[in-house]
Order: structure tokens, then C-alpha cells, then sequence
């Protein structure tokens, strides 16, 4: 039998238990001993772990790899910062069902609203499955972490309801939507994700079709969820960003509650002067009436870069959308016209623009990167500082530089530098809270923008050695917390009979390393990636998938699958 010792390292198990030396033993893909028991036995394969933590293997609830394991099946950089298992198909977004007459359209909806290459996904997606049964069939065998996803609402629409997918949906729609739910649940997906953010718009700079769905459209599809075992409910509404209004917070409960199962929703954002509290509120209102509902929160704030080519998140601010879904050479013209400047300029600085108005300080906006000799000239320095050197105002400075280089500079926005330490000490109770949970990564999309797999090794490393958290609830809120959310089963704690997904770490080096730009995509594309620092070792069923940062190519990982490898977990325990 195959068998695998960690010896002489720190055993930190995710329940948040008092770390302890210890050796591990493995066989066959479970942990079979802890302790003295694994001591003794020989191994096939040894690791040595000294000085080293040992813990499960992280779980990230939120990431978008539904395309990029189909030519990456490491998901990279995820399993770099210990990451073994990865939930997919959020936010109503998916690559199955997938009849042929919408291939094209799915492509382009996922590459416009999760900012991944189009010419990655025509390149590297294959497209030979119609069902979602056929999809994950498609991955078995072919992953190295283990992938769980979930049914995509603006997915099951489209195949629907075609071009008219935006549209109210007759009772017939609703019955062919709750059918093939239902089928998705049936092969194995792992629950049901929808968004109407204002944020979320598709290839066409239309709203994505889960936007027109109506409450009782989405009470009918949590009810069909309700079916099946070991499902979830995934969601991000228009109140996730600026505040939820009274009726939001009761559409959440009588979701969960249509469902019997806990509610997610993406994200929560803890900030100097956030409306965090009047968030989480929403969770106290669905305990109060039965209900479960929980906010992903990531721990670390995002250094993230905006593109007027790409124009997401842009597009989302007041007046936007028209102009930034016209083809380039009509945007080029658009931004150039006086008229249309000042009438952006009010939008972005409206009431209505919410938390997005944060992003319209132009004169703090960052030129990231510049693609031209004149405007990689600028690279590093404030549109400010650029506009009073020009004699200009910043938004029009901001856009003759995006204009110049035809819409691709990278732009980071900056909020004020370093964050005071009452803030870090508010998120980490918000960390803390069970009304929250660690996630909400979106690792695999945005690559233009951002890389957030890095928030696993944050949390461990600079949280931990800032005092905020101890490493044992760090590693409880990356391991057993989201496992226990989702039901995963004999996943997210180091225990005999535990499956061995396991992360080995130093925790005096282990954070976020460099981030960097690579061109590794299909078609020629590139994204952004953060490398990670102090892991040693990433073991997906007893297999080393990760060794000193590096990839080992082996694909161990299971393609989870509701019912099978995870269980029921109610909107209220039962007693």
C-alpha cells in the first residue's frame, strides 16, 4: 500500500485546537494516524517537516477556474498558497450547460464579467460537453486540487430563454429553468449561484440575464436546490456594494429558508468608516427568522487595476455601461468629446454611484503600467501629480493617457495608503464573526485586474505575525470553517480517517510574494499572478501536487460532486 510519514513537524488541525508536535501518516489518500500512532510505521515516502506546520489543506468557497482548468489543471496560483480545494460556477456564471448555439455567448459573458482573456477561452476551452453531467465527467481524473461547482443562474437563462434572457420569464421558462437545475443537481453540481449587481454586465454591455429575474423566480429555483442533498445557495445582490435595503435582507432569509440551506454572499468589505455592521445585520435578521445567511469577507485589502478596455467595475459607475460596451475605435472617439467627459465625470460622482465613487478620486489613480513610450513614462506616478504638470484636470488627464494608449492602461486605485491598525483590528473580529466567513478570492478571474489567491497565505502569515489572529484560528477559518459551511465531507481537519489534503509551511516566511505579470494563457494572453512565499509542500489525496512552489503536474484531485462528497447542511441545525 501506498503510504506517506510527515515527520517532526507542527501539527496545527483546523479546529482550532492548541497546535502539537507530531508525525502524520497517510495511506492510500486518507490520514490513518496522528501522533504516536504514525510513529513507528513505515512509509513508502517520507517528508520532513521540522520546523515546519502541518495543516489541512485550505478551502476557498469563491473562485472562477471553470475555464482555466481546462488548460491548467493545477489552478494556479491557488495551490501555491495551500489551497487544495476550490468552489466554482459563482455568481451565476458557468460553462454548462452548454447547448452550441450559446457557446459563444457564455464565452463572452465570462470573459466580460470575470476579465478573463476571450482569446484564452477560444483558445483553451473545448467545448465537448452539452450537459453539465458531461462537464464535470469532462474534468474527472483531470485536476489536481479538488473542484466543486455550482449551477449559474445567467447560464440556465440563456439556454432558456435565448436572446430574450434579459427579459421576465413566463411560467413555461421557469419550469424549463427549474428542470435543468434540477439535472445540474442531480450530476452533482454543488448548489445554485445568481447575481444582480449592477456591476455584472455581458459580452454585449447588457445586463447578465439573472439581473431580470424576479423574486418569486428566484424563491422557485432555492426551492428546486431544496431537493437535493448537500447543496448551497450562493448570491450577490446591488446592496452587497452600497448597503442592503430592507427588502434585500428579506429576499436572502426567504432564499435560505425556500432552500433549507445557508445563503453566501460576496463580499463584505471592512473599511475605515465601512457599513460593515448595518451589513452583517442581514445575517442576525435570517437567525431571528430560522434562516441562515453568511458574508464571505476577504481578509487583506485588494490592490486592484482598472482598464477602460476591459471598462469592468468601471462600468458599473452611473451613466457608464453605454459608452464603455461601444467597440474601441467609437470608445476612443467617446472620451475624447468634451461632452461625454463632464457627463461621466457626474455620474461617477453621483449619489447613485455609492461605493464606486471611491474609485472616481482621480487624482489617486495610479498609472500601473502604460503601453506606449509616452505613457510608460508615467508609470508609478498619480494622475494627479500628471494633471498639475499639464495644467489640466485630473479626469481629463486620466483619459488623454487612456486614450493614448488605446483604453489599456493599467490603472491602480489608491485609497490613502496604509490602512490605521483600528482598522486591522476591526476586520479581524469581523474575521472572527460567524456570521462572516474567509473567502471570496474570485482566483481565476479579473486577471487583468488583481490576483486574490493570495489571501490564504496572508491570513496565515502577516495576520498571524501581526498579532491579529493566533495561527490556529488563522488555519480554522481557512480550513474547517468553509468546510463545514458547505458540508464537505472528512475535509477541512487533520484527523485519521480525514482525507489527506495537506499544506506544509514555514510560518516565519509564509505570505503573498511578488506580484508579477505572466503571459501563460491559451491564445497568447497573459494575467496577473502573486506568487506565494514559505510553502513547502501542497498534498491532494496523499499526492504531492505542490513542492517549493513549484507545480508537480499530478492530478489527484476529486471533482466533488453534492450528495457524494458533501452533506446536507441545514438553513437551522436541527436538534
Amino acid at each position: 500500500m501506498s503510504t506517506l510519514k510527515i515527520t517532526g513537524g507542527t501539527v496545527v488541525d483546523g479546529t482550532g485546537a492548541a497546535r502539537r508536535g507530531a508525525d502524520v501518516l497517510v495511506r492510500d489518500g486518507r490520514i490513518v494516524a496522528v501522533g504516536d500512532d504514525a510513529r513507528d510505521d513505515p512509509a513508502t515516502r517520507t517528508i520532513d517537516a521540522t520546523d515546519l506546520v502541518v495543516a489541512p489543506g485550505f478551502v476557498d468557497l469563491h473562485t472562477h477556474y471553470d475555464a482555466q482548468l481546462m488548460w491548467d489543471p493545477s489552478a494556479s496560483p491557488s495551490p501555491m498558497h495551500g489551497v487544495t480545494t476550490v468552489f466554482n460556477g459563482n455568481c451565476g456564471f458557468a460553462l454548462a450547460p452548454a447547448a452550441a448555439e450559446h457557446r459563444e455567448y457564455l464565452a463572452r459573458l465570462l470573459a466580460r464579467v470575470e476579465g478573463i482573456p476571450l482569446a484564452a477561452i477560444e483558445a483553451g476551452v473545448p467545448w465537448t460537453w452539452g450537459t453539465f453531467a458531461a462537464y464535470l465527467e469532462h474534468l474527472d481524473g483531470a485536476v489536481a486540487v479538488n473542484a466543486g461547482f455550482l449551477a449559474g443562474h445567467s447560464v440556465l437563462r440563456r439556454l432558456v430563454m435565448g436572446d430574450a434572457a434579459g427579459d421576465v420569464a413566463d411560467e413555461a421558462a421557469l419550469d424549463a429553468m427549474a428542470e435543468l437545475l434540477a439535472e445540474a443537481l442531480a450530476a452533482g453540481a454543488i448548489g445554485f449561484s445568481s447575481s444582480q449587481s449592477p456591476t455584472h454586465n455581458d459580452g454585449d454591455g447588457r445586463p447578465v440575464p439573472s439581473r431580470a429575474a424576479t423574486r418569486d423566480e428566484l424563491l422557485r429555483l432555492a426551492s428546486v436546490v431544496g431537493e437535493f442533498p448537500g447543496t448551497q445557495l450562493e448570491l450577490i445582490l446591488a446592496g452587497c456594494l452600497n448597503g442592503f435595503t430592507d427588502d434585500e435582507v428579506r429576499l436572502m432569509s426567504d432564499l435560505s429558508l425556500a432552500a433549507d440551506r445557508p445563503l453566501n454572499w460576496n463580499v463584505l468589505a471592512v473599511q475605515a468608516g465601512g457599513n460593515h455592521d448595518h451589513q452583517l445585520a442581514a445575517s442576525t435578521h435570517a437567525a431571528d427568522h430560522g434562516a441562515r445567511v453568511v458574508a464571505l469577507t476577504l481578509p487583506q485589502g485588494m490592490r486592484i487595476r482598472l482598464s477602460f478596455l476591459s471598462g469592468f467595475v468601471l462600468d458599473g459607475l452611473p451613466g457608464w455601461r453605454d459608452t464603455l460596451a461601444l467597440p474601441v475605435p467609437e470608445r476612443l472617439r467617446a472620451l475624447g468629446d468634451p461632452v461625454v467627459r463632464r457627463r461621466l465625470d457626474d455620474g461617477a460622482h453621483s449619489p447613485e454611484a455609492g461605493v464606486l465613487a471611491n474609485l472616481a478620486r482621480w487624482d489617486r489613480l495610479e498609472v500601473a503600467e502604460g503601453f506606449t513610450d509616452e505613457t510608460r513614462a508615467l508609470e508609478g506616478r498619480r494622475v494627479g501629480e500628471i494633471a498639475a504638470a499639464q495644467g489640466k484636470e485630473p479626469f481629463d488627464a486620466l483619459l488623454d493617457v487612456v486614450v493614448t494608449d488605446r483604453l489599456r492602461t493599467g490603472l491602480r486605485p489608491d485609497f490613502g495608503g496604509p490602512e490605521p491598525e483600528d482598522v486591522w483590528l476591526e476586520r479581524a473580529r469581523v474575521w472572527r464573526d460567524p456570521r462572516t466567513i474567509v473567502g471570496g478570492s474570485d482566483a481565476g478571474a479579473h486577471l487583468d485586474m488583481m490576483c486574490g489567491a493570495s489571501y490564504s497565505t496572508f491570513l496565515v502569515g502577516d495576520a498571524v505575525r501581526r498579532g491579529l489572529l493566533t495561527l490556529e484560528e488563522a488555519v480554522h477559518e481557512l480550513t474547517d470553517v468553509p468546510a463545514r459551511l458547505y458540508g464537505l465531507k472528512d475535509r477541512g481537519r487533520l484527523e485519521p480517517g480525514a482525507h489527506a489534503d495537506l499544506v506544509v509551511f514555514d510560518p516565519e516566511t509564509v505570505g503573498p510574494g511578488r506580484e508579477r505579470t505572466v503571459d501563460d494563457l491559451p491564445g497568447g494572453a497573459s494575467r496577473i499572478v502573486v506568487d506565494a512565499e514559505g510553502i513547502e509542500r501542497v498534498v491532494v489525496g496523499g499526492v504531492e501536487i505542490v513542492v517549493s512552489g513549484t507545480a508537480t503536474g499530478a492530478t489527484p484531485g476529486t471533482v466533488l460532486r453534492a450528495g457524494r462528497d458533501t452533506d446536507t447542511v441545514p438553513a437551522t441545525p436541527r436538534s
